[in-house]
């Protein structure tokens, strides 16, 4: 790809808004493996952390590659995911995992949104773009599954919860495409 076959804003807005996604991320299974390290889901956390991590260093890379800025409220997202993280993992194996299926469901809908942006323009511009978009994708939905097998429907409150943690995501991505 190459910044005089895309448009700069639209590629600065796709990468920041991500990135700052997959920090997020990753900072929310921080705080689960803070919390629920050592118990009997500690690998299944660590695992879809791994994925993130090696999501984030895709968009670190395409920082650098396309020289898109991040977003301004990194330090922000530090703390509030961490916080995320950690205080659904108190509530529990349920909690943590209700997060994640909130949270990845937000995302896998923010990909499809960002896919469709992308092959309506065309695509056969974008290509490396979409299909890491679609990869990822794929495997937040594979986290997002793995955590309804792993009881996030028996969270306390989980409509409440999944609604409250979706509503957040939804501001987040709002305001990381734009800040």
């Amino acid at each position: 790809m190459t910044l005089d076959s895309i448009s700069r804003a639209a590629v600065d807005r796709i990468i920041r808004v991500d990135h700052a996604g997959e920090y997020g991320a990753n900072r929310i299974y921080a705080g689960q493996m803070a919390i629920l390290g050592r118990t009997s889901v500690g690998p299944v956390i660590q695992k879809m952390w791994d994925q993130e991590k090696d999501h984030l260093k895709k968009f670190n890379e395409l920082m650098v590659a396309f020289r898109v800025r991040p977003t301004i409220l990194m330090p922000f997202w530090n703390v509030v995911g961490f916080a995320l993280g950690a205080g659904t993992a108190l509530l529990g194996k349920e909690g943590a995992m209700a997060c994640t299926v909130a949270v990845e469901e937000s995302i896998a809908h923010h990909y499809n949104n960002q896919i469709r942006t992308l092959m309506e323009k065309e695509p056969e511009k974008y290509t490396e773009l979409l299909q890491v978009i679609r990869k990822f994708r794929d495997e937040e939905l594979e986290h997002h599954d793995i955590g309804l097998e792993h009881d996030a429907q028996l969270a306390p409150a989980y409509t409440v919860l999944k609604s409250l943690i979706q509503a957040g995501c939804s501001m987040a991505i709002y305001l990381s495409e734009r800040f």
